[in-house]
């Protein structure tokens, strides 16, 4: 089986969960002898009659998608990772804020593709996506899949509701690496209950503003690890303004590094206005942390254990009375391995090559 992936294509430079989504999919898949060869979007000269199938991944950029889907031909699976960013962007009290929020979900959704090609430098591939907008190309590329792979029952829902276009789907489940992020009874006895950990790319919707004011000048060292998106410098800067001596800013870092931070720290935070998962929180959780999550999005479909406080990312008195009630909880090594035998990438690799066979079936 020859499948061929296609990311967006800051997806090297700008990583994020959809990034480590798919590597880490294809990285299990090869060891059930699934040939896979990942391309950005923007590659030119594929020869797509090698290939079987194509997983897209991201149906919020259908502008990547459209091109491939027209110049293959081939049968194609969307991991959705349908990200919904309207309650963070209702924070927005700017001017520029105050205008966006005068249009639709999709409508904002396209107006920031203009932007990030006429800004970036990001070009838009297909001219089908230019007239269609936002809302109809998503349609377009939900009608015409073989079958859809949302990362949760209630994202498949809410892709329903958003679109009105009811297709074929299989959830597979979003995982973190079993083997580097673990732990023990012994290691979860010598976690540092002052210490606070907030993984992830540093931007508005993350809400790592928000985490610094409530845990400012506290008995908390928190420690953002993440470099900031590129479009949110601004943010980034207003983070590191509002940030007392008790909060610490850490470039992106290895995975090896990471875990090992994730080690001493008793408390993850992503307060964020919305997450599909929290790839991070996934992996805090693993190596035995106490995880404070958003309930805005699809996180109570993975995060069910009594190692998980749910806050309201508008509050800071929210974000810190969950930090605080973490701080002092022992998590339960029965519950976290449970977790990790549902979510790895394992699992992932073998619910995604089910849907390959339903799609290949199909087509």
């Amino acid at each position: 089986m020859n499948i061929l992936y296609i990311l967006r294509a800051s997806s090297q430079v700008v990583k994020g969960g959809d990034t480590i989504q798919a590597y880490k999919t294809a990285e299990a898949l090869r060891l059930l002898n699934v040939s896979i060869d990942i391309k950005l979007c923007n590659e030119k000269n594929i020869d797509y009659s090698t290939y079987q199938l194509i997983h897209f991944f991201n149906i919020i950029r259908p502008a990547d998608i459209l091109p491939h889907i027209k110049k293959s031909k081939l049968p194609y699976v969307v991991s959705t990772i349908f990200v919904d960013y309207t309650d963070y962007e209702k924070q927005d009290k700017s001017f520029k804020g105050r205008l966006l929020n005068y249009f639709g979900r999709d409508s904002k959704e396209y107006l920031k593709s203009i932007a990030r090609m006429l800004v970036n430098g990001e070009r838009i591939q297909s001219f089908q996506y230019i007239l269609w907008g936002q809302k109809k190309s998503i349609q377009y590329i939900l009608s015409k899949a073989q079958i859809l792979l949302p990362n949760s029952e209630t994202e498949y829902q809410r892709l329903v509701k958003a679109y009105e276009i009811k297709k074929t789907y299989q959830v597979v489940c979003n995982s973190a690496d079993t083997h580097l992020f673990n732990c023990n009874e012994e290691s979860i006895s010598h976690k540092d209950p002052k210490m606070a950990l907030c993984v992830a790319r540093i931007e508005g919707r993350k809400n790592q503003l928000n985490l610094i004011k409530a845990l400012n000048n506290t008995q908390f060292d928190l420690y953002l690890i993440g470099n900031p998106a590129p479009n949110h410098l601004a943010y980034f800067n207003a983070c590191k303004t509002e940030a007392a001596d008790n909060i610490h800013f850490i470039s992106e870092i290895t995975q090896e590094q990471l875990a090992d931070y994730y080690q001493k720290a008793k408390v993850h935070v992503l307060p964020s206005w919305f997450e599909t998962t929290g790839l991070s929180s996934l992996e805090a959780l693993f190596s035995g942390c106490n995880i404070v999550a958003t309930k805005y999005g699809d996180t109570e479909s993975y995060f069910k254990t009594e190692e998980t406080f749910y806050c309201e990312p508008s509050s800071t008195s929210s974000i810190l009375t969950a930090i605080e009630k973490a701080a002092v909880h022992r998590p339960s090594i029965t519950n976290i391995n449970e977790a990790r035998a549902r979510y790895n990438w394992q699992n992932t690799a073998i619910q995604t090559l089910e849907a390959y066979k339903k799609a290949l079936h199909e087509a």
